[in-house]
């Protein structure tokens, strides 16, 4: 067994673990994320605010393939359009 092999193994159960949290919290989890992409707009009085934008969607679309909430089974590959 390689090594990347015996990384995953030990891996599995912590991954889901996280799944477990992120279906269960993933409203809070979404709310945190609104959250401090508002705060780090209004810091940077909206010079950023495309990029951040972005960022909170690509945060959002992981958490919802952490808690597969995608319908199609496995994870698509790039997020939706924003």
């Amino acid at each position: 067994m390689g090594f990347l092999d015996s990384m995953k193994a030990k891996l599995a159960p912590a991954k889901d673990k996280v799944s477990n949290l992120a279906q269960q919290h993933g409203d809070k989890i979404d709310h945190g994320i609104d959250r401090a992409a508002r705060l780090v707009d209004q810091k940077t009085k909206g010079k950023y605010s495309d990029k951040i934008e972005t960022g909170t969607g690509k945060a959002k679309h992981a958490l919802d393939r952490l808690a597969h909430k995608d319908d199609g089974g496995t994870p698509p590959s790039a997020p939706p359009a924003a």
